[in-house]
């Protein structure tokens, strides 16, 4: 989600602007004067600011110089209602991204501000941001020094980029780390994260789509691979893209072109794709749930990452690091006994449970020393192991329905034509042949246990 500032005194115009690109899936936040928006500038991090010329107290362009220094080479349009080619002339000389005329067109405004966010310059600040990002992906492990290697290999070559790990390895962070050593590291890095996109809106989401294109397109929308046009996109959890927009996506990599929805017109789409995946992509394609020609494409280099339970002789590096982070001002620091702990653990959360672990330590820990006692407590493999079961289930009936998907219109059904059965009868084991103490462990009504038995 990109962060936008408004800074205008004219409270219609921030409501407005507010409404548009709230809708549009941007973060706002509205200053009447440029005193208070500099104010409090430090909690805030915006990808685009939207400023007003004439302003009670310090004008715009006085603040744009100001706003150059605080935050680099983010984008700033400057409105106003009393413009002259001077003022437009000091404005992008100052270094404005652009300069808005009052009364403006709104759609033409927000045009611009997504204009903005998909060519928006490297910074200071984010080269800050990628630097920190950077210094996460710790390990001098042999197999982290190989990881090291490959994307030392891969990052200044133009080919896709295919990570894998068991959820919690880091595999973004790899990502991130090609993209900041690559040739597209003055674009954006755009992440796109597959199983939190609407299932509905997932063509909009990723390619954009025209004003009228459907129900509620009242203005054309930037997808996200659009953003990505000059940069990286990162797909996490690529197995989960569905098969008609895996076609599409094939498409746009082999033309470098994409259509938005509702558009008959396609435009440039000049990006690096990395994905990342913890699911067996070569069992989805053997189940016919994913594109065996998309699964090469995107397989021109594998990076597999390992857990971290392979590579303990990162835990001490990596833990230290998190401790830091985690402290704030207090220097915080591991006991041996605390160590060793940390190194004896099976980590199935990989390095995602580490860190949670060493922010738990943080908080409970009262003096400067992490004992032990400090830590959270260690899963079992039994509860561990158990925890899994229901993912490991889930991945499993993936395969089975992505293998009965395109020939059967009873899908549904034939699952619970399947599976149901199996559960009913472990209930009724349960309970000792009981229906009715087996209908209440189901959660089912007992005549509908009955039924489902047959009728008897």
């Amino acid at each position: 989600m990109s962060q936008v500032l408004i800074i205008d005194d004219e409270p219609t115009i921030c409501w407005t602007f507010e409404q548009a690109l709230t809708d549009a899936g941007h973060d706002v936040h509205t200053f009447a004067s440029a005193e208070t928006a500099l104010e409090e500038l430090d909690g805030l991090r915006p990808d685009v600011v939207l400023l007003d010329v004439r302003l009670p107290g310090m004008s715009g362009l006085e603040a744009l110089g100001l706003l150059r220094q605080r935050l680099d080479a983010t984008p700033v349009i400057l409105m106003t209602a009393f413009g002259s080619l001077d003022v437009a002339v000091q404005a992008i000389t100052d270094g404005a991204f652009d300069y808005l005329p009052k009364p403006f067109d709104l759609d033409a405004a927000v045009d611009v501000v997504s204009r903005a966010l998909a060519v928006r310059p490297p910074s200071r600040v984010g080269a800050e941001r990628r630097a920190a990002d950077a210094a996460e992906i710790i390990g001098r492990s042999r197999a982290m020094q190989e990881i090291f290697r490959q994307v030392a290999l891969v990052a200044r070559e133009d080919v896709p980029v295919l990570i894998t790990g068991e959820s919690g390895v880091g595999k973004e962070l790899v990502a991130r780390a090609i993209h900041q050593r690559s040739a597209f590291a003055g674009g954006a890095f755009v992440p796109i994260c597959m199983p939190a996109l609407s299932p509905q809106l997932i063509e909009s989401e990723l390619f954009g789509h025209v004003r009228g294109a459907f129900t509620g397109a009242e203005r054309d929308r930037t997808g996200l691979l659009q953003s990505a046009c000059g940069g990286t996109a990162f797909f996490d959890e690529i197995g989960e893209v569905p098969l008609l927009q895996q076609v599409k996506l094939l498409r746009i990599l082999d033309d470098k072109q994409l259509t938005p929805v509702g558009s008959s017109t396609a435009q440039p789409a000049s990006f690096r794709l990395i994905a990342a995946t913890n699911r067996s992509l070569e069992q989805l394609v053997d189940s016919g749930g994913f594109r065996d020609d998309l699964y090469y494409r995107l397989r021109v280099f594998p990076i597999q990452v390992p857990p971290l339970r392979e590579r303990r002789d990162d835990i001490p590096e990596l833990a230290r690091h998190f401790l830091l982070l985690a402290g704030g001002e207090r220097h915080l620091r591991l006991s041996d006994s605390a160590m060793a702990e940390l190194q004896g653990r099976h980590w199935y959360g990989n390095v995602r449970e580490l860190r949670a672990a060493m922010q738990y330590a943080a908080v409970v820990t009262r003096g400067e020393l992490v004992t032990p006692d400090g830590l959270p407590p260690s899963r079992s493999p039994e509860n561990a192991a158990r925890d899994k079961l229901p993912e490991q289930i889930r991945e499993e009936l993936r395969t089975w329905a992505a293998a009965r998907a395109r020939d059967s219109a009873d899908l549904y059904l034939r699952f619970l034509e399947e599976f149901e059965r199996p559960v009913i009868d472990v209930a009724l084991e349960a309970c000792g042949g009981n229906r009715s103490a087996a209908a209440e462990l189901l959660g089912l009504h007992r005549e509908t246990l009955r039924k489902k038995l047959g009728g008897k």
